[in-house]
């Protein structure tokens, strides 16, 4: 494997994410800022490094994501669904790693994902931050332990400007928990409760959605039963742990062959 520093492209440079991505890139050992693209707009040009304070680093933004993925080893998207699919058909054509962090994807969008996959290492998670995916692991152990006695619901909370809903994050507490009783999500979820809905089926998995303030991510996993419940919660106070995460599976990936990987196999988990 090389030991030369891993050159990372950030598309959306010059988004909230876009900005924590390119600050954990240029403050992680391993790895250098190779470039960054926005699809338009008064940041075209403008040094990436003035993205983030106040220091230039001599590389722009530009817009063609197909140079980016030619220049780069790896590619860190965190953007919006119709881009990400674009960007996927391009992974798929440079074999060059690709990380895919855009929530809210149809099913068209991870079709495009696991083609890319085969001829491209891709890790895709709908949360990058270590604590999120310790707890899909949490979640999908406690599902399988405590067994049908207990009900399961997730509830979420983003600021207002998030567009999609339930989080790509609660819908992967949900699959884990589904994982652990060894049933589809799709068979068992309930995405609302409105009027008179009658008492809760057996095996359900309820989602509850918040939106309000500046809230960057809160999530619990509630396990009621009769008598007690267990309450397993997660709470980013910064985009930071988002992008560190994906930093590190950009570096986890290199030199891996093409597939479809998640943070699950970056951790170890």
């Amino acid at each position: 494997m090389s030991t030369s520093p891993l050159k990372i492209g950030i598309l959306g440079c010059a988004g909230r994410m876009g900005r924590m991505l390119v600050a954990e890139t240029l403050a992680t050992n391993g790895c250098t800022l190779a470039g960054g693209t926005e699809p338009a707009g008064p940041s075209i040009g403008t040094d990436i490094g003035l993205l983030v304070g106040n220091t230039t680093i001599g590389v722009a933004v530009k817009s063609d994501a197909a140079a980016l993925f030619a220049t780069c080893d790896a590619v860190i998207d965190f953007t919006v669904p119709a881009a990400t699919l674009h960007h996927a058909n391009l992974a798929a054509k440079s074999g060059k790693v690709f990380i895919a962090g855009t929530t809210g994807l149809s099913g068209d969008i991870l079709t495009a994902l696991n083609t890319a996959a085969k001829s491209a290492p891709v890790v895709f998670s709908p949360n990058f931050s270590i604590g999120v995916n310790v707890a899909f692991a949490l979640t999908e152990k406690l599902a399988a332990t405590l067994g049908p006695d207990y009900d399961i619901d997730i509830l979420e909370m983003h600021h207002r400007h998030k567009v999609d809903a339930p989080s790509g994050t609660a819908l992967g507490l949900g699959e884990a928990a589904a994982r652990g009783r060894k049933v589809k999500l799709a068979d068992v979820a309930r995405r609302t409760r409105d009027g008179q809905v009658g008492p809760r089926p057996a095996g359900e998995i309820g989602f509850a959605t918040l939106r309000g303030g500046d809230v960057v991510g809160d999530h619990a996993v509630i396990f009621a039963a009769d008598g007690e419940r267990i309450e397993l919660a997660h709470k980013a106070s910064s985009r930071g742990v988002f992008a560190r995460g994906a930093v590190r599976a950009a570096l986890w990936a290199r030199g891996r062959a093409p597939g479809l990987y998640s943070m699950k196999d970056v951790l170890g988990l």
